[in-house]
């Protein structure tokens, strides 16, 4: 039986200066069909989606659309194409409801009353089997929600191909099945789905079909059925890849950091942190688990510096640092690092090269009233030859790379600090499985130097596999802090749903008896 063919990308080429992010890039997605995009950061999935979203037009190639050449001139044109782009950051207003975000920029928002709008989409979600309250503000809304919403505003548009990228970023597992089950609906009511992501499993199980792109070349489209996650991971990155993490064994060291009673207050007074305590010790990676919005962000700033604390204690190598500036923190002798998750808004500054985000770090140790640029120079050779960042030089904008590249700069100039506390929110975010490992070296060497590191991560998998205690965050507080040689991820999707350890660890014990 023939496959309706709905996006059919042919000799796809795309240059930005020196650097060939596309050449003769062959791509197709069927009708009904859920297509995985992968690649290692650089590889040219991001471009190519783009030029199907109208961002960016081929230098050479052509694009055919259900079976129509087209040029795709613009993100508009690409809209009324039927092609709807899902981003990983969602583009939505706060403080409106759901249906005002679905409902805004629409064509017919003019002619048709509210309540008449409100019910065409209804019907769509309907028709794809979608549910959530249209009413509710986005500011009220999980991340779930909130990407139910980006997708329903690009259904009730009329799209009929879909593209998201990283869907699953910020997702729990429980959402991610969700999410899954939705595009199973829009897949079987005749969509056509790409998906990019890192995650291989999720590339398994979801998918249909998948491409695997290297240095802008298309490497091979294979069915996913008849392939597994090492043939992918070794497609991706042109040799064979350990899949696993071999946890170094450090021997503990003294007590490094000790948070006592920690509370801190967020809009409305509502406590982002509550009463949370635990200790982190020299050569440990203590890992933090928790749905999106459940305190990691907060803990990290007050260790930081950077969030007000409402009471409790913060004990640094034996100093209270409570109520410090992150300047004073340093004055004091307290090597600390943070990696943020917002890796633009807070890590690094885009427009500046590699050279200058590295003097932003220690320019303030510097004699004299001159900047000598060639000790931060020296920082960036050696931080990009050590992560294999990938850039023409470091005198590049930091806004010209990809999102593992911009990853990789800013964690190489926090572990070249030498640090005696390494704090890494989401450290992995957005990388691919090559560069992710070597992240995950790369904190194991420097737990073998007795440094002190909060890991906090998405992936319960290698929360499990690369930590040696988790902590469990849920609504702020702590439900747990388990061995992670004898946690399981039931464990922790509980805890962080609420329940306590030690309520779990009774229920084991009434099983085995």
């Amino acid at each position: 039986m023939n496959k309706t063919v709905y996006v059919d990308m042919k000799n796809i080429c795309k240059t930005f200066g020196v650097i060939r992010a596309n050449h003769d890039i062959n791509f197709s997605v069927y009708k009904g069909e859920i297509h995985g995009l992968l690649g290692e950061n650089g590889a040219g999935k991001s471009t190519l989606v783009n030029m199907l979203s109208g961002i960016y037009t081929p230098d050479s190639g052509s694009i055919s659309i259900y079976n129509e050449n087209v040029n795709i001139h613009s993100p508009k044109h690409a809209i009324e194409l039927g092609i709807g782009m899902i981003h990983q950051h969602f583009k939505l207003i706060d403080v409106l409801t759901a249906a005002e975000n679905i409902m805004l920029g629409q064509k017919d928002s003019f002619f048709l009353s509210t309540k008449h709008k409100i019910k065409s989409i209804e019907n769509v979600m309907k028709k794809y089997g979608m549910e959530f309250d249209l009413n509710k503000k986005i500011s009220d809304m999980s991340v779930s929600e909130k990407q139910n919403v980006e997708i329903m505003k690009v259904l009730y548009r009329g799209s009929k191909i879909l593209i998201l990228d990283e869907p699953t970023a910020v997702l729990t597992p429980q959402e991610i099945d969700k999410l899954f089950i939705v595009l199973r609906n829009l897949a079987n009511s005749g969509c056509a789905i790409i998906i990019i992501t890192h995650k291989l499993n999720e590339i398994m199980s979801i998918t249909d079909r998948v491409t695997v792109l290297r240095q802008g070349e298309t490497i091979s489209t294979l069915e996913t059925k008849e392939t597994n996650i090492r043939q992918l991971t070794e497609l991706m990155v042109g040799k064979p890849v350990s899949l696993s993490i071999d946890k170094v064994n450090a021997e503990r060291g003294k007590l490094l950091l000790s948070v006592q009673n920690l509370t801190a207050l967020g809009e409305h007074n509502v406590r982002v942190l509550d009463d949370v305590s635990f200790d982190l010790y020299e050569g440990e990676i203590l890992g933090i688990a928790g749905v999106a919005g459940s305190g990691q962000k907060e803990l990290c700033e007050t260790i930081a510096g950077l969030y007000p604390v409402e009471k409790g204690d913060i004990y640094f190598e034996g100093e209270n640092i409570v109520e410090l500036s992150p300047r004073e923190i340093i004055e004091r002798g307290v090597s600390m690092s943070y990696i943020p998750e917002d890796r633009l808004g807070m890590g690094l500054v885009a427009s500046m090269d590699m050279v200058d985000n590295m003097l932003l770090k220690d320019y303030v140790n510097q004699p004299g009233i001159t900047v000598n640029r060639k000790v931060a120079r020296d920082k960036a050779e050696r931080v990009k030859e050590r992560l294999d960042i990938q850039a023409p030089n470091v005198n590049t904008p930091i806004r010209k790379l990809s999102g593992g590249n911009i990853q990789k700069v800013l964690l190489g100039r926090e572990m070249d600090a030498s640090p005696h506390l390494l704090i890494t929110a989401y450290p992995v975010r957005g990388l691919d499985i090559g560069a992710s490992y070597n992240i995950y070296d790369l904190l194991q060497e420097q737990k073998q130097n007795n440094v002190g590191i909060l890991y906090i991560g998405e992936d319960l998998d290698v929360l499990i596999e690369l930590c040696n205690r988790i902590m469990v965050l849920c609504n702020g507080k702590v439900t747990g802090i388990a061995d992670s040689e004898s946690v399981t991820k039931e464990d922790l999707g509980l805890m962080m749903a609420g329940e306590s350890l030690s309520s779990l660890q009774k229920e084991d014990e009434q099983c085995k008896l």
